[in-house]
């Protein structure tokens, strides 16, 4: 499985832990199909908007800032262990630069 991938798997399953109960959010009158948090419940937790939540679930956003990770870890209620891998996960390898130098 690519990273994109794993990411989306940590996500949903994060997020499929959490009841809106659980994080004192209140029900809008909509008809819920699984009782975990929505993609946009998440959002508004940490601060950001639900398309980019929604993009990173699906490994189309690049590299997060700090403080998305942290307020992402935050709503999703990661321990230490699991902050590190949503980080690891999130981690892009730098590419090699080559020196245009002749030697």
């Amino acid at each position: 499985m690519d990273r994109s991938g794993e990411l989306a798997d940590f996500l949903r399953s994060r997020r499929a832990r959490i009841t809106p109960d659980r994080v004192g959010l209140t029900g809008d009158g909509r008809v819920r199909r699984v009782p975990a948090l929505r993609r946009g419940e998440v959002a508004r937790l940490a601060g950001v908007s639900t398309e980019y939540y929604t993009r990173l679930e699906q490994g189309r956003v690049g590299s997060p800032s700090l403080e998305v990770i942290e307020s992402l870890a935050r709503a999703l209620q990661l321990d230490l262990a699991e902050r590190e891998h949503f980080a690891d996960l999130l981690a892009r390898p730098t590419p090699s630069r080559r020196s245009s130098a002749a030697p």
